[in-house]
């Protein structure tokens, strides 16, 4: 269930369904050895959590289209409080599933826990992936009940599979809170509490350009750059720009946990 190399993943071209902007990540977020890391296959039901714009959707939809699962769980519009701009990243995410017929075996559900924590049927899942999104649950206080309805989603001996910017050891709750930096120790500790061995990790997001000591936390880095955009345009900026463009995307765990047979 969850062998796989890399001849098995699509490798993107020019001219494909993948944006351009998207393409240009490839090299810091290694699309094709992260997910032959975790172990996912033509014929593995997939869940991942909150897609956003739909980055790895445009890899695990055509991937898994024929011989297997994707449910994209993302932000949950249908909460009466449900921030504007959950409602308006998910309108995005459907209205580029409905653009192109490669998307058309992709289950779109809707993840906010503990409010929404039916992202696919329970124990039906081989994998759940989750890229550079801990930090967000960690902020809004929802991480444990995030992680229970991962465990409740997979199978029994399922595969979690998780990157995120990495902290150095030993920082603060507040300075993780707030620089959106995550500490390896916090995310196993974490998971562990609900049922999951960590199996393996990598590091083939890892970035050791990346001091995690910015301005702007995490978003002072490519692709936000949010410490420079502010800036009026000129030597300054483009300065600002080429600093961080230098150093690249963030320093990232990968971790592979299994869930409990």
């Amino acid at each position: 269930m969850h062998g796989g190399t890399p001849s098995n993943l699509p490798r993107p071209r020019p001219g494909e369904h993948r944006t351009e902007a998207n393409r240009a990540r490839d090299g810091f977020r290694h699309p094709i050895e992260t997910l032959t890391f975790f172990g996912v296959t033509p014929t593995s039901s997939v869940v991942e959590v909150w897609p956003g714009g739909g980055w790895y959707t445009e890899i695990l939809a055509p991937y898994l289209r024929t011989g297997g699962v994707y449910f994209a769980a993302g932000f949950a519009m249908t909460l009466a409080d449900a921030p504007e701009f959950f409602s308006n990243a998910q309108r995005a995410l459907a209205n580029k599933l409905a653009s192109n017929a490669v998307y058309d075996h992709v289950v779109l559900t809707e993840l906010s826990a503990p409010e929404r924590a039916v992202m696919a049927p329970p124990g039906s899942a081989d994998f759940v992936l989750t890229f550079r999104n801990v930090h967000n649950w960690f902020a809004r206080g929802n991480a444990d009940a995030m992680m229970a309805a991962f465990n409740r989603a997979l199978k029994p001996g399922g595969v979690l599979g998780i990157v995120e910017h990495r902290a150095k050891p030993g920082t603060a709750d507040e300075v993780m809170k707030k620089s959106g930096y995550m500490t390896e120790q916090y995310v196993i500790d974490l998971a562990a509490k609900h049922g999951f061995t960590l199996a393996a990790r990598s590091e083939i997001n890892a970035n050791a350009k990346d001091s995690t000591d910015h301005p702007a936390g995490v978003w002072t880095l490519p692709p936000n750059l949010r410490h420079c955009q502010p800036m009026a345009d000129g030597p300054d900026k483009s300065a600002c720009i080429a600093t961080y463009t230098a150093i690249g995307e963030s320093d990232r765990m990968t971790l592979k946990f299994v869930k409990a047979g």
